[in-house]
């Protein structure tokens, strides 16, 4: 099944059942009032939810309603724990290995963001950079889970734009400043990705454009280490609860085989154009993100359309 949580005026929104071709949704009133709590008693509700999308997705749901991406917010507009690991190759970066340990980089998820939200920067003269990137939402997990057990705990799997604020002048990311994580529209079962999840794996082509420009069409399933690993290792001390969001970080691809300076499939972020570009030219070309510019994300299934529903984000200065 897919879900998403519609702007109500509320700080957590109202969830809503979506169906899988993302044309229409019903309000779950009635089953669950908010994403979390679906998460919270997942056995008993998870069913019910399941229901009303089999009768939704067969157009027999008597309140149906056409889906509209804009009014979405994050699914969990507030969680209780946000985690992004470094799991893909990278342009001039040695790959990640935390050796089972769990180094995720803790981020706030107090304030999580809608799809259509604007990306806002700080002043005049600062820049953005996005991250496109997947993100897997777990139940209850003990401390010490292996990672078989860990990836039985994934409820459900979305988009993320790990956005970075760039400060006037500055080039080097490690210095970058992080933006509030935007989502997909749509969060979406294990069971409604088919084949394309595999081992702890979404085997599929996340998109990246710039104002209408493709910057990198990677393949998400080229994970160093599995979504498995990556939540066994986040919970190997500790025990983790219901509504931790874990994300797989800034995907990308290594470079061909026969051209090192090469990559094909492009890149998942700004920054890794920018190193690709020193590696094969001496020099970055590719400018950041300015005002007025526009970032979107998306991934298709193997049926053609988009499983989760497209990030869509205009750069704008702070209200």
């Amino acid at each position: 099944m897919k879900l998403a949580t519609y702007k109500d005026g509320s700080r957590d929104g109202q969830l809503v059942v979506v169906s899988r071709d993302l044309s229409t949704a019903h309000y779950a009133t009635g089953i669950a009032g908010t994403l979390q709590q679906v998460l919270d008693d997942w056995n008993f509700i998870a069913p019910q939810l399941q229901d009303l999308s089999v009768t939704l997705n067969q157009g027999k749901a008597r309140h149906a309603f056409p889906f509209d991406p804009q009014m979405c917010m994050a699914p969990l507009p507030r969680a209780y724990q946000w985690v992004t690991f470094d799991s893909y190759p990278h342009p001039g970066r040695e790959p990640v290995d935390d050796g089972g340990h769990g180094s995720g980089q803790q981020r706030p998820s107090d304030d999580l963001r809608g799809a259509a939200d604007a990306l806002r920067l700080p002043g005049p003269g600062w820049a953005a950079d996005f991250g496109a990137g997947v993100a897997v939402v777990i139940d209850d997990l003990p401390a010490g889970a292996t990672a078989h057990r860990a990836l039985e705990a994934v409820r459900l799997l979305t988009l993320y734009n790990d956005a970075q604020l760039v400060p006037p002048g500055q080039d080097d990311p490690s210095r970058f400043v992080p933006a509030p994580t935007a989502f997909a529209p749509v969060v979406a079962t294990p069971d409604e990705l088919g084949d394309a999840w595999q081992q702890g794996r979404l085997c599929l082509t996340l998109q990246a454009t710039c104002n209408g420009r493709r910057v990198g069409m990677c393949d998400a399933g080229d994970m160093q280490a599995p979504f498995g690993a990556l939540i066994a290792g986040l919970g190997k001390l500790r025990r983790l609860r219901a509504g931790t969001l874990v994300g797989a970080g800034v995907v990308g691809n290594a470079p061909a085989a026969d051209d090192p300076l090469q990559w094909p499939r492009g890149h998942g972020s700004l920054s890794d154009r920018r190193a690709a570009e020193r590696l094969r030219d001496g020099r970055a070309t590719t400018a950041y993100l300015a005002t007025g510019d526009a970032v979107r994300l998306d991934m298709k299934g193997r049926d053609g359309q988009s499983v989760f529903g497209a990030i869509e984000q205009t750069i704008g200065l702070a209200e």
